[in-house]
């Protein structure tokens, strides 16, 4: 008996029809839906969700299938066609769902030419990001990225070491019957088979561990806090990453979680106290140029600056960011990165360290926002990442910017640039 219901792909197909809006992060509607029909269980949201990144990740490919078949272009047929293409459902376990003409259509899904008609086709990329991409590297090197970034994300928790080590960390989810290993790079880092829900765990409520991309972890080490210091996470969002450098530096010193989103900032305090740190103080900014930040000019040992971006290094857990995003939004995020890091720089003292990072895959909001501050800004020069990834034990083949890609790292993509002010 078919586990796929009539009901469960009509949930999925009202979610679909919402998230393809491209009005919100598909991870926010997502999430929407699921507190609005609490009676799916997590199976079917499991399903729902799985089903939704699919026809995002493939949407290109898709859409030629689907006007290969013939026919009108509705939510229902981009999520029958994802089940039977994509993940490999039959048309005998949707014998219960399919409406009447349904089977001969899917046939016709199944038998439609999927020829590519442009490399972005063959990608499931934008025509305007294929070409961009292709100007920073060849098309070989495109398409194992592209591969890397249409894959779905694996589950990386990053272990609070002021409460457990790492291999106590695995020894305990193990006995909890869950799938561990641990991380490739980051000395914290723990990777779990499947999506489990992890935030029933005991080692997860407690704040032993938290949810982090490994590669996310890196820029924590890279900008390696010290205990007693005065650090500042320009950034700072939900605070995924405060969290860290708050653990690096034992809950000693004083750690600034910055962000204009009292939104985003709000949960920090809790999540803090749970992981046993009482040096992490949120601060809820006017804008960049904020007279709180003016106050702390010049006195700040490390800064973090995690900064807005396009989000690209992120498709295979945001997907619809290729579909939301075009070249006009990516030259207003350039405009914004270079003047959030250049006020952030006005926080380091001397001696101090300041890292750029974000999750892009474009060099022009990547190493032309680094080169663009460091023109106007001769007191900062910038420091060998891989050369401060081996001193916290992490050994990688990087040069001066540390660059993680998902077919080369296991990780999101993300850049980052370490600068020292040095007069």
């Amino acid at each position: 008996m078919s586990l796929i219901s009539r009901t469960l792909v009509d949930a999925t197909t009202k979610a679909l029809a919402q998230v393809m809006e491209f009005r919100f992060p598909a991870d926010g509607v997502l999430s929407r839906y699921f507190r609005e029909n609490r009676q799916l269980g997590h199976r079917d949201r499991g399903f729902i969700a799985e089903t939704v990144y699919a026809v995002l990740r493939r949407k290109r490919f898709l859409e030629r299938l689907l006007i290969g078949a013939g026919g009108a272009i509705g939510p229902r047929r981009w999520v029958l066609a994802a089940l039977v293409r994509i993940q490999g459902v039959s048309t005998r376990d949707l014998a219960e769902v399919l409406r009447k003409g349904e089977a001969d259509w899917l046939t016709a899904i199944k038998q439609a030419d999927a020829t590519p008609a442009s490399l972005g086709d063959a990608l499931d990329l934008p025509d305007w990001l294929t070409e961009e991409l292709l100007g920073q590297m060849d098309e070989e090197a495109l398409r194992a990225l592209a591969y890397g970034l249409n894959q779905p994300a694996p589950l990386d928790l990053r272990v609070n070491a002021m409460r457990m080590g790492r291999d106590d960390a695995l020894a305990a989810l193990r006995s909890a019957g869950l799938e561990a290993e641990p991380g490739r790079w980051s000395p914290v880092a723990i990777r779990l088979v499947g999506k489990p829900a992890i935030q029933k765990n005991g080692l997860f409520l407690s704040g032993t561990v938290e949810v982090q991309d490994e590669g996310s972890q890196l820029l924590g080490l890279l900008l390696a806090p010290r205990r007693g210091e005065m650090v500042v996470d320009f950034c700072a969002g939900a605070g995924g990453k405060t969290l860290h450098l708050g653990a690096m530096m034992r809950s000693t010193g004083r750690l600034y979680a910055f962000d204009v989103s009292e939104k985003r900032l709000a949960n920090l305090k809790p999540r803090a106290a749970r992981a046993g740190l009482s040096n992490v103080h949120p601060v809820v900014l006017a804008s960049e140029g904020d007279e709180r930040v003016k106050r702390l000019a010049g006195k700040i040992d490390r800064v973090l600056v995690d900064a807005p971006c396009s989000g690209l290094g992120t498709l295979r857990r945001n997907p619809d960011l290729k579909w939301r995003q075009d070249p006009a939004t990516v030259a207003e995020m350039v405009e914004k990165q270079l003047r959030i890091l250049t006020r952030a720089a006005t926080l380091v003292k001397s001696g101090g360290r300041l890292v750029y990072a974000t999750c892009s895959i474009l060099d022009r909001e990547n190493r032309g926002v680094v080169e663009a501050f460091l023109a106007g800004h001769p007191e900062f020069c910038l420091e060998e990442a891989g050369a401060l990834l081996s001193g916290q034990g992490v050994v990688m083949s990087v040069g001066p910017y540390l660059r993680l890609t998902p077919q080369e790292h296991g990780t999101d993509a993300f850049f980052a640039a370490a600068l020292t002010r040095v007069a």
